[in-house]
């Protein structure tokens, strides 16, 4: 078990650019995966990156705008956002489980408490 911490969110105007960032110590042994839940909806995955950041994996509303990354150095996951949309708001999620990647969220043992980004118009 880790325990997660998430930083970053905020409030910005669409088009706008966030970094999310996920940190727990000893998080460079598990595989992380983002998601967000925006009011009334269930929990969606936004992204996933392997231990070793070598596999990566990104929801198709995403893919071009948003980066994930790691820093095994500094137990670190990161989520580059760019070009904000009015429906990325939410909260953003961080989630580890060993091993490989997995894009659904019951997959993931842990969990941080979230970090809202809110995108205005």
């Amino acid at each position: 078990q880790v325990h997660l911490v998430e930083s970053g969110g905020g409030l910005v105007q669409a088009g706008d650019s966030l970094r999310l960032s996920c940190a727990a110590s000893g998080l460079s042994s598990y595989a992380v995966g983002w998601f967000r839940q925006a009011p009334g909806k269930e929990r969606e995955f936004v992204s996933t990156i392997s231990w070793s950041g070598a596999t990566t994996n990104y929801a198709d509303s995403v893919k071009g705008r948003f980066t994930i990354s790691r820093d095994n150095s500094k137990n670190t996951v990161y989520l580059q956002m760019n070009r904000l949309k009015l429906g990325a708001s939410g909260v953003y999620y961080c989630a580890a489980r060993p091993h490989t990647i997995e894009m659904t969220a019951m997959s993931y043992p842990c969990w941080g408490q979230g970090t809202q980004v809110t995108v205005s118009s």
